[in-house]
């Protein structure tokens, strides 16, 4: 069967989602006792994954231009389906654009900004400028709390990436099918029609060789 240029760029979505979900499983370990379990969150945790958040932060340059480069190839992904757009298209792909672009603002709006806080170990008070403004500001634990629930929040955005592709990809085969059916349902009709035409053709000729004979 040919490689379609749509089953590619499908691909290339598919990929860049998928790897995005493994980074944000690989994190649930550190968020699943702040915003899933029923036990209070001891304090250690939050220096467990402020720790590790700051060992992120401080990779190589090559790891987040690793990142960047898997969030273009998923963008151009979605472009290009939209290149030459159907009804098809501008259902799933536009929808799956639109919750690929929330998942880039949750990300640099959200986790950036509190990768750069875990990193400075800056929190509530610390980021005053003024009296009022203290109590504007996240303190420590809320701060990592809100990290938490954008990684989630960015979880859940992906997957409606995932279940948009796939929809488009059933709907897609359907449509395939039932066009192959009903192009077969011509053909044997035509067929029929055919041979039923031949078939009251056939008794016409044999009696007009009748009368030659005589």
């Amino acid at each position: 069967m040919a490689f379609r240029n749509g089953s590619f760029a499908t691909f290339l979505i598919v990929c860049p989602v998928s790897f995005f979900l493994g980074i944000i499983f690989s994190l649930f370990p550190y968020d699943y006792p702040i915003l899933w379990s029923t036990a209070p969150t001891p304090t250690a945790h939050y220096d467990y994954l402020e720790a590790h958040l700051r060992f992120l932060h401080a990779s190589p340059p090559l790891i987040p231009r690793i990142l960047h480069i898997v969030i273009f190839v998923g963008l151009a992904g979605l472009v290009s389906k939209l290149y030459r757009p159907s009804e098809s298209n501008m259902l799933f792909d536009g929808a799956s654009l639109v919750l690929y672009m929330c998942g880039i603002t949750v990300y640099i709006a959200n986790i950036v900004k509190g990768l750069r806080l875990a990193s400075a170990g800056k929190y509530g008070e610390e980021l005053a400028a003024a009296p009022e403004e203290k109590e504007q500001i996240l303190n420590r634990e809320d701060s990592l709390k809100v990290l938490s629930a954008s990684n989630t929040i960015l979880a859940l955005v992906l997957v409606g990436v995932l279940v948009l592709q796939a929809g488009q990809w059933y709907a897609e085969r359907k449509d395939a099918q039932e066009y192959a059916s009903l192009k077969k349902g011509h053909k044997e009709s035509g067929a029929s029609s055919a041979a039923s035409a031949a078939a009251a053709a056939k008794p016409g000729r044999q009696g007009s060789v009748k009368k030659k004979s005589t």
